[in-house]
């Protein structure tokens, strides 16, 4: 992403789009690679970011911008500053906010520490993106303009700047020769102090000159305050740190206080202070998320010996863990990646299977074993007989998750983590149970004679349950078939029942230990004004000391963030509390105070948990059709403080000028903007007068007092120059009036857009509110000209579930494919195919006892399910096969296949389930991604396999059946029929079942013979 950003200083957003924006976006349309262009316009500044599709190459890109915005500098205004093409390489948000504090500095003093030093040293780390003061002030040298004086000698603000930037700078002489050496020549007309810049001559025409301090009051100051931070409501000078992508929240965190510590060292005199950081936050899940993977792999290897009861092969399974999970960090620092949110993620889901195939191996060979061979003999048989199993069910879950990873656009950068994450610890996990298990296994193991193995009352009553399976197959289909449809009703709802289904939201509500609120003002507040709103709603919360611990404030005139940071032991979540108090804040007169919501992604981002954006050429017709969406989102009891975000109009004082009059008296729009202008904010920065010093420049600004701007008899008589050299009061040769604007201008892809917000209300999830929206009378018949955008966080929510789907049917297409190649059949894949049906019911079960909704993670454990269900599926079906190629027949290896595969089957099933219990319970950190996915996943597979134990064999029965009458025909059919002739095979159907239809079509054919 690159953003070109054009300043203007004191310019309407209205003419900034007209001018400046709409032009920047038309040329920057033609590029290669555009995905979408967003502008924000408002007040002095137009910002113009473009996001290039995933795989452009970002210099060129850049490139391509720079060379389009010079392109069109010449149609752009003449009192623009230069245009800026920055390219972003820093992370959104800042990770930290940080104070400065001094008792011998003064605020100026202090501001320029934080710019010199602060900034330089902090720069120079690695990882550290940015840097960005809050708060503070800057050092100008202040001319401060008496309107009387000004008028009385009919010299205008503009004349002055011009005159003060033309005499008081150093400029090159160029060069001569004396004494037969070459000396350069400096011409230095810089002041030395503000008091030698007073006495300046300024020329005021016609051979007559005053002094600087005739007509203004020169003083060495700084600049006016246009922002402000406080914390628990004391004025404090900030910092923000943004780190580089790619870089780790923790690492530049700890390096940027490290380094602030010696800078403390240092001065002596300078303390920091932490005002606000997410760190902490990820440094906690980091810590929860190794300690639940921890904890599961232990409860993982109890469930192993609690089965086997022999604490060498308990041993065997526990040295898997390890030795499967460090080469994944290797092989993931190849990669690239790191640990964040979505790699721990795919940790803590993969930490119960990691033991998995280690489980199917040992219990194989103990297995054997018990039937009477040797350690070695019995890892040799057991590794051969089970191995093409084994890396069949490794492949069915790298099948599932090498697409996730391979998914395109903005989803695919997160997912790529997670993705290939899963698949190389589970390979690490199969070449783990291939080689270094039975290694192990044949000489660490002591075997103990024949013995009983998988026996007892567990197993006689499963035994007898498959025989019935066994003896009723479409009876027990009818069963996985009432288990599909029961997974559609609790997933979809009851039709005509109150019962609406499982809620669905795409992001889970995270407890985060910090929260930000979002005050808006009436536009036109001033700063002293927005301040003392920022501390009322300081000293509201300050009565939640249970629950706010620091409220850090970041001010602007007009608008201002409060980010508070909650105490770790709260009695609510950061969600909880933020409902409690919307309806509070939302009440506060002259102001627009929300909690800023958790999964916006921007552009658009308003902060708001819906967020509906409109889009059309006409500003009229779009603004009431968003008051008219507003009204009828308020009939919604779903919905809280439903409003259009950025409707509120500026105040504005607009000055028409009198064309015919100016002409005659030579006085042109030019000349009136930059009077005023300057007279008011004074020059833009390039132009401004510069007071050189050793180590920077100052700048000169020339403005008239802020006593004298609060008049507007002043701004009336001001003097504004004529050709003829003299000068006539503003008012006589222009209108001035009051009016209204537009605060802020967004457009998108050429065209304007208005956004519509509203908060939920507690218990409302994203499900719930998009079943009414889809019935608005307004949304259902926009006016010609407008349209619904998809963009921000709900275009990145379609380009997810549709990439996420295409991902999950390739990855069951892939694990068919693995199917077939493991059996080399055609219909007998179609078994384990049909058993990924049955996972979802589990999930569905859990969620519900949990209280859940749907969201993200459910879909990511419903991936891991997918993986694991086919595992089991596979160890039945390969063993069944395997003893059917050996003479048994096929009632007999089925139950075979029961009796040998059911053990392995629990206690890998039992051994992911102790592995994912931390995660599901989430007994420490925040676990609003880790305990979906574990509750889908233990759910899923207790109900999966117990289904898959009785109906995957009455199943594969009857495919079997099928496959023996279709596989002649298809023989017949469709191939040369071998090396030899071969008779045509019977009939696809039984003779009965031909009969009846040949009876059947008979009949229709008579009834439809015609009358004779």
């Amino acid at each position: 992403m690159a953003f070109v950003i054009v300043a203007q200083p004191g310019a309407s957003p209205v003419e900034l789009e007209t001018q400046v924006a709409q032009k920047v976006e038309a040329a920057l349309r033609n590029i290669n690679g555009v995905e979408e262009i967003n502008s924000n316009v408002r007040e002095g500044s137009a910002q113009i970011s473009v996001q290039f599709a995933i795989g452009t190459p970002i210099d060129r890109a850049v490139n391509d911008v720079r060379d389009s915005v010079s392109n069109i500098r010449s149609d752009l205004p003449d009192g623009i500053l230069e245009p800026q093409v920055v390219r972003v390489d820093t992370a959104d948000q800042a990770i930290a906010y940080i104070s400065a504090e001094a008792v011998d500095m003064t605020l100026e003093e202090l501001s320029w520490y934080v710019d010199n030093v602060v900034s330089k040293r902090l720069r120079s780390l690695p990882g550290l993106g940015g840097m960005e003061r809050g708060g503070g002030v800057s050092r100008e040298i202040r001319v401060i303009l008496d309107p009387a004086r000004m008028q009385a000698y009919g010299i205008s603000a503009a004349q002055v700047n011009a005159q003060l930037r033309q005499t008081n700078v150093n400029t090159a002489g160029g060069r001569i020769e004396i004494g037969g050496s070459e000396q350069s020549v400096r011409v230095l007309g810089n002041a030395r102090n503000a008091h030698h810049l007073g006495g300046t001559q300024i020329s005021l025409g016609g051979g007559r000159t005053i002094k600087l301090t005739d007509i203004a009051e020169v003083r060495d100051l700084y600049a006016e305050q246009r922002s402000l931070s406080t914390m628990n409501g004391r004025q404090v000078l900030s910092f923000s740190i943004q780190r580089s992508k790619g870089a780790s929240d923790v690492e530049v965190f700890d390096l940027a206080m490290a380094e602030l510590k010696k800078l403390e060292v240092e001065t002596g005199k300078v303390k920091f202070r932490e005002l606000f950081t997410q760190v902490h936050y990820s440094r906690e899940q980091y810590s929860s998320s190794m300690l639940a993977m921890v904890e599961g792999a232990l409860l993982a290897v109890i469930v192993v010996w609690l089965f086997l009861r022999d604490w060498r092969a308990t041993a065997i399974s526990a040295i898997a863990i390890p030795l499967s999970a460090v080469p994944s960090f290797w092989l993931m620092e190849l990669l690239g990646f790191g640990l964040n949110q979505i790699s721990l993620l795919a940790l803590g889901l993969v930490a119960g299977v990691l033991v998995d195939d280690a489980i199917v191996e040992i219990e194989n060979i103990v297995r054997h074993m018990r039937m009477g061979k040797s350690a070695f003999q019995a890892s040799i048989d057991a590794a051969d007989e089970i191995g093409l199993a084994v890396l069949a069910t490794t492949m069915a879950i790298v099948a599932v998750f090498l697409p996730v990873g391979m998914m395109p656009g903005v989803s695919g950068q997160f997912f790529k983590n997670f993705g290939y994450t899963v698949v190389a610890s589970v390979l690490m996990s199969l070449l783990v149970a291939r080689m270094i298990t039975p290694m192990i296994a044949a000489y660490f193991l002591k075997a103990h004679g024949e013995e009983p193995h998988a026996s007892g009352p567990w197993m006689d009553r499963y035994l007898v349950m498959l025989k019935w399976s066994l003896a009723n197959r479409w009876k027990t289909l009818a069963i996985g078939g009432a288990s599909f449809v029961l997974t559609i009703l609790l997933f979809a709802g009851i039709p005509g029942s109150r019962y609406d289904g499982i809620p669905f939201q795409f992001m889970p509500d995270i407890d985060f230990d910090y929260s930000t609120i979002r005050i808006e003002m009436v536009p036109g507040t001033t700063l002293a004004e927005t301040r003392r709103v920022v501390e009322r709603v300081q000293g509201m919360l300050g009565e939640e000391k249970e629950m706010v611990q620091s409220a850090f404030a970041d001010i602007d005139p007009g608008f201002a963030n409060i980010y508070l940071t909650l105490r770790r032991d709260r009695p609510r979540s950061s969600i909880q509390f933020e409902k409690d108090w919307a309806p509070k804040l939302s009440a506060l007169p002259d102001a627009r105070v929300n909690f800023r919501n958790q999964d916006q992604g921007g552009p658009p981002s308003s902060g708001r948990d819906l967020l509906i954006t409109l889009g059309g050429d006409n500003p009229e017709v779009l603004t009431d059709t968003a008051n008219r969406l507003v009204e009828d989102l308020k009939k919604m009891p779903e919905l809280v403080a439903p409003r259009v975000s950025g409707d509120l109009q500026r105040p504005e004082i607009m000055i028409r000028p009198r064309m015919d009059l100016a002409a005659q008296l030579g006085v042109t729009t030019a000349a009136l903007s930059q009077t005023v202008r300057i007279a008011t904010i004074g020059d833009i920065d390039q132009n401004s007068p510069k007071f050189s010093l050793s180590d920077r420049q100052v700048p000169i600004r020339v403005t008239l007092s802020e006593d004298s701007r609060r008049s507007l008899a002043t701004l009336e008589n001001l003097p504004v120059p004529t050709s003829t050299g003299g000068s006539v009061p503003l008012k006589s040769v222009a209108s001035i009036s009051f009016g209204a604007g537009p605060t802020t201008i967004q457009r998108t892809n050429l065209i304007r857009r208005i956004n519509v917000g509203a908060d939920y209300a507690p218990g409302i999830v994203s499900s719930m509110v998009d079943k009414k929206l889809a019935t608005l009378e307004t949304l259902k018949s926009l006016p010609q000209g407008v349209q619904r955008m998809t963009l921000g966080q709900n275009r990145f929510q379609a380009e997810m579930i549709r990439n996420f789907t295409v991902a999950v049917l390739s990855g069951v297409m892939l694990v068919f494919a693995v199917l077939v190649l493991l059996y080399g059949r055609i219909v007998s894949p179609f078994v384990n195919m049909g058993s990924l049906l049955l996972a979802p019911l589990g999930a569905a079960i859990g969620l519900l006892v949990w209280g859940l909704p749907v969201s993200m993670p459910v879909f990511i454990g419903m991936l891991m399910l997918l993986g694991i269900v086919a595992k089991n599926s596979i160890l039945v079906v390969d063993f069944a096969l395997v003893e059917m190629e050996n003479g048994a027949t096929k009632d007999e290896a089925i139950l075979e296949a029961g009796h040998k595969r059911a053990q392995p089957i629990i206690m890998t099933t039992v051994a992911m389930v102790a592995g994912m219990l931390p995660t599901a319970f989430a007994l420490s950190g925040d676990g609003a991604w880790r305990q979906p996915m574990g509750v889908t996943v233990i759910g899923g597979l207790i109900v999966s396999t117990l289904l898959t134990l009785v109906i995957v064999p009455a199943l594969f029965s009857l495919a079997l059946g099928v496959e023996q009458r279709l596989g002649p025909w298809l023989t017949y059919w469709l191939t040369n029929h071998g090396e030899s002739p071969m008779e045509k095979p019977p009939g696809l159907f039984p003779r009965r079942v031909r009969r009846k239809l040949k009876q059947w079509f008979g009949r229709r054919g008579d009834s439809v013979q015609p009358a004779e």
